[in-house]
């Protein structure tokens, strides 16, 4: 175990350019490597940890105060913790929520996840935004263990960039969330590290969510007959995945319905020939301002992702299937934040409208996805007469 002058148990976090910075062990103790980011959101912290699309990343909180109102069994987006280490500013010392079962830091130690308050997250967000994402790691133990050599093992660890992470956090077997109420559409929904509350919005609108593992290929999609289906959020590199980005080719090519979320929106990117590239620190937050260029309305959304997509940002273009466009831009940066097809039933948004946690601007998008489905099938009415 690390400890200080006073003989107090510590911990250290370690960039991989050398930075340092030192603390006090929260959570678990032990190690842990990732890609050091940072989050802006002042709530939903529980929504954050058990996110798959943090998988193999160390999450900074910015917000001072973590752990107010403990955790509770209703907000989870997962079975478990998917960050791979967590950094605080000042942890709470009791928790208080009606809603809350047990403390933050005893449910950070249960899922043995090694975590490190740090007075300086400040300066480690700032250092981040300057170099952008890189790896790190957090120790707790090794008290004779030479930074220098923390920093090389570090520097040893896995990056972002290339990895192919999908199958990592994906469901093993096929599942289905039924619709509340009346059922009206059966949708396929590719799970690349979906979040809880996503199928059950679907389900809010009569919507059957047929949840498939990422390796699921489009004829197997399409033996379901959905109505529509729908790509989810997940971690990693878009470039270095094959096997989701060809099952929605046949997906497009078979006129389905579509909707993509985060990585569905990189999947429909690549999908569509466009390329994705890193972005310098990512977006990860509920405060990014979004332009939907439709309306010129502007949505406050919520986002996690660390890549993005390049496209033609003045007019159509043409792809294999039909003309598309970008449907909307991040004002903050003005990078890529949705794709539309013009000549099939299919869009993707690269931010969260199911709000967990985050505002509810961008709702109306479940809505939009139903209005394809429903069209597709008056259509097919019509034929069919």
């Amino acid at each position: 175990m690390i400890t200080d002058s006073t003989g107090a148990d510590s911990a250290v976090l370690v960039l991989e350019d050398g930075r340092v910075f030192r603390g006090r062990p929260y959570g678990a103790r032990g190690e842990t490597f990732g890609e050091i980011v940072f989050n802006t959101g002042m709530t939903g912290y529980q929504e954050i940890l058990t996110d798959p699309s943090y998988h193999r990343q160390i999450v900074t909180m910015t917000a001072p105060h973590i752990g107010n109102t403990g955790v509770n069994e209703e907000d989870p987006e997962s079975t478990r913790v998917w960050v791979a280490g967590y950094v605080v500013r000042e942890p709470a010392r009791v928790a208080s929520s009606w809603r809350s079962t047990r403390g933050l830091e005893d449910y950070l130690t249960g899922q043995g996840v090694v975590g490190i308050a740090i007075t300086g997250t400040r300066a480690l967000t700032r250092h981040v935004r300057e170099r952008g994402a890189m790896r790190a790691g957090i120790f707790s133990y090794g008290a004779n263990t030479p930074v220098a050599e923390l920093v090389e093992r570090v520097r040893r660890s896995p990056g972002m960039v290339g990895a192919d992470l999908s199958d990592e956090v994906s469901t093993a077997e096929p599942y289905v969330v039924p619709a509340v109420g009346e059922k009206r559409f059966t949708v396929a929904a590719v799970d690349l590290g979906i979040k809880a509350m996503t199928p059950r919005r679907l389900a809010e609108r009569g919507c059957e969510v047929h949840v498939l593992p990422a390796r699921t290929t489009a004829e197997e999609i399409l033996a379901l007959d959905p109505d529509g289906v729908f790509f989810s959020n997940g971690p990693g590199d878009p470039a270095a995945v094959t096997g989701p980005v060809e099952a929605l080719r046949g997906v497009l090519a078979a006129g389905r319905p579509f909707f993509g979320i985060c990585f569905g929106n990189q999947m429909l990117g690549r999908a569509l020939g466009l390329e994705t590239y890193k972005l310098r620190y990512g977006h990860r937050g509920v405060n990014q301002p979004v332009r939907d260029r439709r309306t010129g309305r502007v949505h406050i959304t919520t986002h996690n992702h660390g890549f993005a997509v390049r496209a033609p940002l003045d007019g159509p273009f043409d792809t294999p299937y039909g003309r598309a466009e970008v449907s909307h831009i991040n004002l903050n940066d003005g990078c890529v934040e949705g794709l539309r097809l013009l000549d099939r039933p299919g869009f993707s948004v690269q931010y969260h409208p199911e709000a967990a946690a985050g505002p509810h601007d961008a709702a109306g998008l479940f809505d939009e996805f139903c209005s394809l489905m429903e069209r597709r099938r008056a259509e097919k009415g019509r034929k069919g007469a």
